[in-house]
């Protein structure tokens, strides 16, 4: 007997913000299969005035307001059975947070979270990575996001260490990140990855997924150090404009992926890892399993 539940998961970043309705597959004896049916992204850049200024505008309270109402009539129009929305750096930071909550669950009908850094790692870390972390090897997984990113070892199938940092795309195209969260960041990954002989890496993000699909390589193959480097130095040398028209970036990807790069590249540098897989999970995912095993 197979039955079949629709959860949904809302992402409230601060480069964008994304709902994902999934389909749970249960069959007796089997584990649970969860399959994406939609995922529909906004670019709403909450960073850009969070960091900045501190608040968020009303012309972006407004379309925050309208994209959270059109989550809600998808999700009634899929029958979705549950959710749950999480709010992250961006939310976390603006100081107009409280009364937007309020404005969206009287005009959309919609909770909002707002999760700290710790508890998105954690989120992070229920996605779908047993065909990675069931095994011998020992994996530093990074997402990096607009606001922060998290950093996670798997160790045996066990996570052994995660940490966040204040240090994502929409701050560093900001300059809002010193050289002292850099420092920081390395002397964490190299403390966690020092007594483990081989590291490889797991990225999960928008950008890292865009890295992989311009590669052309199938899911299961990692990318390469010097893939990831080469990458990096040829998106520097196009403009914003040829990062839109040749290789189809959307526009509020063009600029972002550059400073994702460099948090990848860097990690990669200071674990000693050469490769990276990139399962395409995110937040969102693991807001879906996390929901449905209890665990939020």
């Amino acid at each position: 007997m197979i039955k079949l539940k629709k959860y949904a998961a809302i992402d409230i970043g601060s480069n964008a913000m994304r709902l994902l309705i999934t389909n749970i597959v249960e069959e007796e004896g089997k584990s649970a299969q969860f399959n994406k049916s939609s995922l529909v992204r906004v670019p709403i850049r909450l960073g850009q005035e969070a960091f900045t200024v501190g608040e968020i505008s009303d012309e972006n309270i407004d379309r925050m307001v309208d994209a959270m109402k059109a989550f809600k009539l998808l999700m009634k129009v899929h029958k979705v059975e549950k959710y749950k929305a999480c709010a992250t750096s961006a939310m976390r930071e603006a100081i107009n947070n409280d009364e937007i909550l309020a404005l969206i669950k009287k005009k959309a009908d919609i909770k909002i979270e707002i999760i700290d850094g710790k508890k998105e790692a954690s989120i992070i870390a229920s996605s779908d990575l047993k065909q990675f972390i069931n095994s011998d090897r020992t994996f530093l997984y990074v997402d990096v996001g607009g606001g922060s990113t998290e950093f996670s070892i798997f160790s045996g199938g066990k996570i052994v260490a995660s940490r966040s940092f204040k240090n994502g795309t929409v701050r560093l195209l900001n300059n809002m990140v010193n050289d002292i969260v850099w420092t920081e960041i390395e002397k964490w990954i190299k403390n966690v990855t020092a007594p483990y002989e081989e590291i490889t890496m797991i990225g999960s993000g928008g950008n890292i997924n865009k890295l992989f699909k311009l590669s052309e390589k199938h899911q299961d193959k990692p990318l390469s150090y010097v893939y990831i480097n080469s990458q990096y130095q040829k998106l520097n040398s196009l403009t914003y404009e040829q990062r839109i028209s040749e290789l189809g970036l959307n526009p509020d990807r063009a600029d972002v992926i550059i400073p994702a790069t460099r948090i990848y590249l860097n990690a990669m540098k200071w674990s000693g890892a050469r490769q990276i897989f990139v399962p395409k999970i995110g937040l969102s995912d693991g807001i879906v399993k996390a929901m449905y095993y209890g665990r939020i």
